[in-house]
């Protein structure tokens, strides 16, 4: 019924930078401060991505330049330690890379980042070859959606077949993103399937409703359980 979903493709950065294996820890720096970017992808031969390296990589080295950790802190850092010593991205990078297909959705994306708690991934296609980066302000840009066109989706993909006349009229207005449907419905029930379907809507932020059944006093839907609030405020 939904309009197809933006994938990772249509919001993903093209033009990217990366570095080979042989990287010099200089080398990355000064890529890394260029493209004003936190992370680079590591590949080798044609473009295959083999690992990623980021500034949590490169910290250790200057976190132990200076100091000469106890017996407890090389243990329980033997792979930050390892990485103050390396000098090149092979040896620095986290391999395997954690990769996206660029046929991804969005909210499939926005999974992977939050589970690995990174901000950016490398966006590959079925053999693992670099095709992009995609990063948490590239996700966010479907909030960018006008108010307008997230009012047509929502009146055309949900409204149009939850609630269709005779016995429904249904307003549908949308403000920084914030979804209201108002009027009068045939059946109630389907207020929490609504607001279901709504918030899987792009662009949408939240949802509200001032929903009555055909013919009975105005109420307040709760989108969550589908009950009442009380009388709606006039």
């Amino acid at each position: 019924m939904h309009g197809t979903p933006h994938i990772v493709s249509d919001v993903m950065t093209h033009t990217v930078a990366s570095v080979g294996r042989g990287a010099t820890f200089k080398e990355i720096v000064q890529l890394m401060q260029d493209w004003k970017v936190s992370a680079l992808p590591v590949i080798e031969g044609e473009g295959r991505v083999v690992g990623v390296v980021s500034e949590a990589d490169l910290l250790p080295k200057e976190e132990f330049r200076d100091s000469d950790p106890d017996r407890n802190t090389q243990l329980r850092r033997l792979s930050d330690l390892a990485k103050a010593g390396s000098v090149t991205a092979g040896e620095l990078m986290t391999s395997p890379a954690l990769t996206v297909r660029p046929n991804a959705t969005l909210a499939q994306a926005a999974r992977v980042m939050a589970r690995a708690k990174v901000k950016r991934l490398p966006v590959v296609d079925a053999v693992g070859m670099l095709e992009g980066v995609v990063s948490r302000a590239d996700l966010l840009k479907v909030f960018l959606r006008t108010d307008a066109e997230i009012t047509e989706e929502v009146r055309r993909e949900v409204v149009s077949y939850l609630f269709p006349g005779p016995g429904s009229a249904v307003l549908v207005e949308s403000r920084d993103g914030v979804v209201t449907l108002a009027g009068q419905v045939r059946d109630t029930s389907l207020v929490p399937v609504a607001a279901r379907l709504i918030r899987a809507v792009e662009g949408v932020v939240d949802v509200d409703f001032d929903l009555t059944r055909h013919g009975e006093p105005a109420t307040r839907r709760n989108p969550y359980g589908g009950g009442t609030d009380g009388p709606a405020s006039t």
